[in-house]
């Protein structure tokens, strides 16, 4: 059972008083390993600091944005900095053009960027955008493969629609999902035969190229490639979801490191540094279609708000400037080879790419959806509890990556090992 957290727990039943289930995100609810979920006060380097002192060794970073690690001395600065000058101002800033150089310039693909206030606005505008520039309605999407809260994509997503059981939404009308194609990751030849099907009607595939919502999947070798080529062949758009993996597993993101050039990406969580930022960025003849030089509309009112085109900045210019990729390499090859030998004999294996991984309790390789649901999520509660009560804050679901930050060190990554081998063994 997990150790008592007294203001945790007096904090979530305040909370349930104002907030449904008292959270404002299903993933934050603990639904997937039970208990209280633990209310954090502070967050430095590495670490995280809960309402009742305890610390932890944070491998969450806010789900994904802080690369760099908590209060980064840069980050704070630069929004302090802004936030001095004012908080919004609903016209535009220069901060704006120069947080969409620095995306130009790191993302392969990238020509144009249209910034929005989160990755599910930016995903629901690359999709509008696709239907839009190619007049056609239907979308190719992958189970497992969570790219927010849209109507049309909430469907066998991953994510906490997957912890919760619930991945097509009540108040989600048949309509909404009807020329969306759901399709198992890493299976090219479904994807072949979807197009050549439903081709005169495509108009976008749509996936993270590294999934993060599933647990950590990669692709398989040739998966990505054969995306490109059908996406050509049949004149629909190849759109990637890096709001995990841009920036975090190269400098340019996925495709950099697969050497894909997707037509739209879809990015958030580091291009906004820890505050609230998305982005839908790809080639100049696509994104001169939006609104106020094209047909296809999209608009809001924080957008390129000025404190998260601050934190961006910051962010974006110290990975340019002092790339932590080597190092970040090094520390998730030892975590991830380390649980793997804690994990030997059990049925469980570990899968990583670049800074992003999971443990999942599964001796299968997990290629897709359809894997990742037979993993067993009674013991992978335990060992998350097992961990936290040991002062390291894992994902709290079996169906979420875990990530390293620049700012954990070979001796912070030991102490982990050492708590996940007394978790793991406490499971037998």
């Amino acid at each position: 059972m997990p150790a008592d957290r007294p203001r945790s727990r007096a904090a979530h039943d305040r909370a349930c008083r104002s907030i449904p289930g008292g959270v404002n995100s299903p993933a934050r609810a603990f639904g997937a390993v039970g208990g209280v979920p633990i209310t954090m006060a502070r967050g430095t380097g590495p670490f995280l600091f809960d309402a009742d002192g305890r610390r932890y060794l944070d491998y969450i970073g806010s789900w994904g944005p802080l690369i760099l690690g908590h209060a980064h001395p840069r980050v704070v600065a630069a929004v302090t900095e802004a936030l001095h000058q004012g908080s919004s101002f609903g016209a535009p800033t220069e901060r704006e053009a120069e947080l969409a150089e620095l995306v130009v310039a790191a993302v392969p693909s990238i020509e144009q960027v249209r910034f929005t206030s989160s990755g599910t606005e930016a995903a629901m505008t690359a999709v509008r955008l696709a239907r839009g520039c190619t007049g056609r309605p239907r979308l190719i999407k992958f189970a497992g493969c969570y790219h927010g809260h849209v109507d049309s994509l909430l469907v066998a997503a991953g994510s906490s629609a997957t912890t919760l059981g619930v991945p097509n939404s009540p108040g989600v009308p048949p309509g909404a999902t009807q020329d969306t194609l759901v399709l198992e990751f890493n299976d090219a030849q479904a994807v072949a035969d979807a197009c050549r099907q439903h081709g005169p009607e495509v108009a976008a595939i749509l996936l993270e190229p590294v999934v993060g919502n599933m647990g950590l999947v990669p692709p398989a070798p040739g998966f990505l490639a054969a995306l490109r080529e059908l996406a050509d062949r049949h004149g629909c758009l190849l759109i990637f979801d890096e709001v995990m993996t841009g920036f975090r597993l190269a400098l340019g993101g996925a495709q950099q490191l697969y050497g894909i050039r997707p037509d739209l990406t879809v990015l958030g969580k580091i291009v906004g540094g820890g505050l609230p930022v998305g982005a839908v960025g790809g080639r100049r003849d696509l994104m001169q279609q939006l609104a106020p030089t094209g047909p296809v509309f999209q608009a809001g009112t924080l957008s390129g708000n000025p404190l998260a085109m601050a934190a961006g900045i910051a962010t974006l210019r110290e990975l340019m400037e002092h790339p932590p990729y080597e190092p970040l390499e090094k520390r998730a090859g030892q975590l991830a080879e380390g649980l793997a030998a804690a994990a030997a004999g059990r049925a469980c294996r570990v899968q990583r790419v670049g800074s992003m991984l999971t443990l999942f309790f599964t001796p299968d390789p997990v290629t897709n959806y359809a894997a990742a649901k037979r993993c067993d999520t009674v013991r992978f509660a335990r060992f998350f509890w097992g961990l936290a009560d040991r002062g390291v804050y894992w994902p709290c679901s079996q169906f979420e990556a875990a990530f390293v930050s620049a700012a954990h060190t070979a001796e912070q990554v030991a102490d982990t090992l050492a708590a996940a081998n007394a978790a793991l063994a406490d499971l037998t």
